[in-house]
Order: structure tokens, then C-alpha cells, then sequence
């Protein structure tokens, strides 16, 4: 729940400044889209810069005590949240969201990597499922709620509900109960760029996992610009409300709950790459009609809602992948790099959206058409570079055809 409520307050941040600020006085040149760029790019930075000092927190203290330090460190941020939309004034809003990027960053490593900590080896398949269906529940309200509060309701009831969900938060952390092994002499490694350098050069001997690294990055990248590039179409092609808008996204967050649950729970004590190409492919798959294809707008949302749940095949196991590395007390760096990798990718897809949306006039049958693209040279890469998840893939299928029985795996 903890994680729920940390994800859940990032997008009720992120989707109240799209949806409730486009009413208030901004400059000229800060339209919707630029504006979605912005907010996205400020969670993203401190990622970027701060990712080495996370692990370094994460393998040299207590994570638990890490995890509560800066969930405490969440209240002040809400407090500058509450001032911004309460005066209605864009910028500071901005500081909160880039503030809750650096508290999130510096906290990330410790709690992702709590998760063998609490379930053990055996339980990072499903622990790994349950925590990114958590994750994707909390994007779904998040945007939800910003949506129903925008159309519906005014910023007061916005500042309670952050306060609220900020407490949450923090008393959830108090009740986790982990057994950590032993802390250790953390690297001496803060630069981001030699950091991202020793990183891949020290995890190459631990069997996929810098390319499971580079397939979740991926998927982050495919994921935030398609939430970014929904808001323009639900609004542009089918003059949806925000409410509506709000909706198409939930469907989204739904889809990649339940596909990463199913993921989880199927792969049991195992991690299935098998899943991986599969999700991949049905992935292209949806994002190739919606690039070509002017659906009705009920076909539109069951179209977004299967996307994403193949989304959650893809991504649960490169994540376990990661969980599973023989790494130890370190894997607090290797969850470092994975979110500076990550985050360096998001931060690209939100360039590529900004200069896809800037040349196309706000076209988001071309945006759908470049995630789509993207998507096609990380399915290639996969090929490429592990054959075996090719072979894997086939004898799942197989064995799907051969029993009949999806419970029998």
C-alpha cells in the first residue's frame, strides 16, 4: 500500500496541474502540450542527477529507515503544492512536482529493493507483480481523481486529499516489516555519467539483466508518452471532458494492473520471459491501429485498455529479472541505474512527444504512429540480443496449444 500511495500522490500532483491549470493565467507560449512536457520533464530530472546518492542511501543505511525519512520529507512539498493551487499559480506547482521528483528518486532504490527483502527469493515473481499492479493503481486514481476534481469540484477539496493521502503514505511505511542483510561500504561513484558507465560494466556478468534494464526503460518510455499523447487525442479527436479524458487514461492504469497481476501470479516462484515478445508484439499491435485507424470512441478505450494490459506481460519479467540478479546488499546501486537509465529514457520520449506534437500541430494519430516505431526497435533489439526469449516465447506457445490449459503452466 505504501507504494500505491507514494505513486498515487506523484499523478494526483502531475494530472491536477494538466487538468485544473490550463484555466488559470499562463504565458503565451505554455500551451497544453508544452505544459504536459514540462510537468513530466520535472519528475524526471532528478532522476537523472541524483540516481548515484540513491543507491548509496539504499546500500549504506537501513532502506526502511530511508523509506520513512522521505516520506516524512513528503509533507513540506505538499504544503508548497497547497499554496500553488490554492493561488492558482502555475510555476510554483511545477517546484512542488520537481520537489516530489527528488523525494521519490532518493527514495526509490530502498523501496524496490525491499521487495526480496520482505517476500525472499522465492517471492520475487509475484512480489514484483503485486507491487506494479499497486504502482499502476495508483496512476490510474491519480489521474482519475485530478480529472473528477478538475470538472467537478475546485482545489480546496484537492489540498485535503493530498494531505490525506501524504499521511497515508507515511504511516503505511511505519507498518513494513523486512529482514535486510547487512549494510555495506557503498561505491564512491555520485557522477551520473561514470555512475551509468560502472554500472553496466559491473552487472554485464549477471546473465540479462542490463538488457532487462534497457526493456523496462523502454517500457517507461512507450508508457509516458502514450499517458501524455492520450490526453491530446481523448481531447482533439473525440472532445472528451477531462472527466472522460480521465477515464480513458484509468483504462490504461487498469490494463497494466491486471496485466502485470496475471504476470505476476502465473509466473509464480518463476521468472517467465517467455512473456516478454509476446506483450511486445501485442503491444505494436494496438498502438498500429490507433495510429491508422479512427476508431469509434468505445473501440478507442477497449483498444488503450488491451495495449496496456499486454504492456504488463512485457514488463513484470524484466523487472524479476532485475529482482532476481545475484547482486545482494547492491542491488540498491543496480536499482539506481535502472531508474537512471529509465528516467533517461522518459526523458527522451517526452523530447520526442514535445517535437512530434510541435512539427504536427498537435497530431496524435503521428504520435501514436512514432511510439509505435519505438516499440518495433526494442522488439528488434530482444530479437537481436537474446535469441533464447525467442525460443522461450515459441515453447510457451506450444505448450498453450499442446494443453489447452493456461492453469496447467
Amino acid at each position: 500500500m505504501s507504494n500505491f500511495f507514494g505513486v498515487y500522490i506523484d499523478n494526483l500532483l502531475k494530472n491536477a496541474i494538466i487538468f485544473i491549470s490550463v484555466a488559470w493565467s499562463m504565458p503565451y507560449w505554455l500551451n497544453q502540450s508544452q505544459l504536459i512536457s514540462l510537468v513530466s520533464a520535472a519528475l524526471v530530472v532528478p532522476y537523472l542527477i541524483l540516481s548515484p546518492l540513491a543507491g548509496r542511501l539504499a546500500i549504506r543505511y537501513s532502506k526502511l529507515s530511508i523509506y520513512r525519512l522521505f516520506k516524512l520529507l513528503e509533507f513540506p512539498i505538499v504544503f508548497i503544492a497547497s499554496l500553488a493551487f490554492l493561488f492558482e499559480s502555475v510555476f510554483p506547482a511545477i517546484l512542488a512536482v520537481f520537489l516530489m521528483g527528488i523525494q521519490s528518486c532518493l527514495y526509490s532504490p530502498s523501496k524496490y529493493s525491499l521487495i526480496r527483502d520482505i517476500g525472499g527469493e522465492d517471492g520475487v515473481s509475484y512480489g514484483s507483480g503485486v507491487f506494479e499492479t499497486m504502482a499502476f493503481l495508483g496512476i490510474l486514481l491519480g489521474a482519475v481523481t485530478a480529472s473528477l476534481i478538475s470538472d467537478f469540484f475546485g482545489s480546496c477539496l484537492l489540498v485535503v486529499l493530498m494531505w490525506f493521502v501524504s499521511l497515508a503514505g507515511y504511516f503505511s511505511t511505519r507498518a513494513i516489516k523486512a529482514k535486510e542483510l547487512p549494510v555495506l561500504s557503498p561505491s564512491s561513484e555520485l557522477n551520473p555519467f561514470r555512475f551509468l558507465k560502472l554500472s553496466y560494466c559491473s552487472v554485464r556478468g549477471f546473465g540479462r539483466v542490463n538488457l532487462a534494464v534497457f526493456g523496462s526503460s523502454a517500457f517507461w518510455m512507450i508508457g509516458g508518452m502514450l499517458q501524455m499523447n492520450l490526453v491530446i487525442h481523448s481531447k482533439q479527436v473525440y472532445e472528451l471532458s477531462n472527466t472522460a479524458t480521465g477515464i480513458v487514461m484509468s483504462l490504461a492504469a487498469i490494463g497494466i494492473a491486471i496485466g502485470t497481476s496475471l504476470a505476476g501470479v502465473s509466473s509464480g516462484k518463476v521468472t517467465r520471459v517467455a512473456f516478454v515478445l509476446p506483450g511486445l508484439f501485442a503491444m505494436i499491435g494496438f498502438l498500429l491501429i490507433l495510429a491508422f485507424v479512427h476508431l469509434p470512441v468505445w473501440l478507442y478505450a477497449i483498444s488503450v485498455f488491451l495495449l496496456a494490459f499486454a504492456g504488463g506481460f512485457f514488463h513484470v519479467p524484466l523487472l524479476a529479472t532485475i529482482q532476481q540478479s545475484d547482486v545482494g546488499r547492491r542491488l540498491g546501486d543496480v536499482i539506481a541505474y535502472l531508474n537512471l537509465v529509465t528516467f533517461i529514457f522518459v526523458l527522451i520520449g517526452t523530447a520526442f512527444f514535445s517535437l512530434t506534437t510541435m512539427l504536427s500541430n498537435e497530431n496524435s494519430f503521428v504520435v501514436f504512429g512514432v511510439i509505435a516505431a519505438i516499440s518495433i526497435l526494442v522488439m528488434t533489439v530482444f530479437i537481436r540480443k537474446a535469441p533464447e526469449f525467442v525460443s522461450e516465447s515459441g515453447a510457451l506457445l506450444s505448450k498453450l496449444l499442446r494443453k489447452g490449459n493456461y492453469q496447467k503452466l
